[in-house]
């Protein structure tokens, strides 16, 4: 498995270097603006090498995640999506309306739903029957938008995803699942190949950003993975367990969203309110505050995963989530006088 993964690290790697050509070219650039601080024009492309790298080792290992050919159609939607969203910012609407409707392919096409939730009291666990016709897209969009909105500073995303595939690969493997752990570590391999130009370790003027495509993709994907983990016979965690491994993205997602709607603002309005955001106007700088971020995203995950392996049960767990939730919250909160820290080009892309 060793050699298969450092060939995909070493396709991905072409392949982000390949594909930031043409996105230079196609002008798929993001440009800096009083929101995006960053200098210079940095090609959106990242998520678009990322898709091409997914569909090349889905035809080395197709049966790793279920029904492959539903799923490479979903993200291949999201995909174009993404980069009409990145080149036209398109309006929150239509880009629901299509999330939304890719959602009710994944439940009718491939049978992917989020239909039980687990034992959250007592010993009778909660199953949504119809009512997974609605939570479903509802977690589509939430899974989308939390990674979506965490990619604001660079590294972000990429680290968070990772921190999220290792503790499934972690349980696919204790599983018994060989394919789907393949699959995880592949997309790890994958990430780690765009993080080097995003993190400007192959040079700054070869940096390249995740864009909507990307983000949108990966949370799409890392739901997927997550119904496939959570739901049906072949399950190798609980729900609750799901809610532990992604929390730092959808605890960020909801803490924006409902500091948000407090203001009477919309919730999916651009700003610069998130975690990261914050800590770099108390004085951290963006490594500082991507090392804070993943460090907390991995203890989170770390916990959840504890959490399964030593059987704790799923209310203690769910309330625990929800404790953290609350300090996640106030730790959000911020003082009326803030400073940006030097040399610190925190934006909400």
């Amino acid at each position: 498995m060793l050699y298969q993964l450092g060939v995909i690290f070493f396709l991905a790697l072409l392949l982000m270097a390949y594909v930031r050509r043409i996105a230079v070219k196609l002008a798929l650039v993001d440009k800096p603006s009083a929101r995006k601080q960053h200098q210079g024009h940095i090609p959106l492309s990242g998520g678009i090498a990322i898709y091409l790298s997914v569909v090349l080792f889905s035809l080395w290992q197709p049966d790793g995640i279920p029904h492959m050919a539903t799923y490479l159609c979903c993200v291949t939607a999201l995909l174009l999506l993404g980069v009409l969203d990145d080149r036209f910012e398109l309006p929150v609407a239509p880009r629901m309306t299509v999330q939304g409707g890719l959602a009710l392919v994944m439940m009718l096409a491939a049978g992917m739903q989020l239909s039980s939730l687990g034992r959250l009291w007592g010993d009778e666990t909660v199953q949504l029957g119809y009512g997974a016709l609605l939570v479903t897209p509802l977690a589509v969009w939430g899974a989308i938008n939390a990674y979506n909105m965490v990619d604001g500073i660079d590294g972000q995303l990429g680290i968070q995803c990772c921190v999220t595939l290792s503790g499934l690969a972690v349980l696919f493997a204790l599983g018994g699942r060989p394919g789907a752990v393949f699959w995880c570590l592949s997309l790890i391999a994958t990430l780690a190949a765009y993080l080097l130009f995003n993190l400007g370790v192959m040079g700054r003027r070869n940096q390249v950003f995740m864009g909507d495509a990307g983000s949108m993709v990966m949370g799409f994907t890392v739901l997927w993975l997550l119904l496939a983990a959570t739901q049906g016979g072949g399950a190798v965690m609980r729900p609750v367990g799901a809610l532990w491994l992604i929390a730092m993205p959808l605890m960020d997602m909801a803490s924006v969203m409902l500091r948000r709607i407090a203001r009477r603002q919309s919730p999916f309005r651009a700003g610069r309110d998130h975690l990261h955001h914050i800590l770099m106007r108390r004085g951290r700088s963006a490594r500082q505050t991507l090392a804070v971020s993943g460090l907390l995203a991995v203890a989170l995950a770390a916990f959840g995963l504890s959490g399964e392996l030593l059987g704790l049960p799923e209310n203690l767990m769910l309330a625990a989530f929800l404790l953290c939730f609350g300090g996640y919250f106030l730790l959000g909160r911020e003082p009326r006088r803030t400073r940006m820290a030097p040399g610190s080009p925190a934006a909400d892309r």
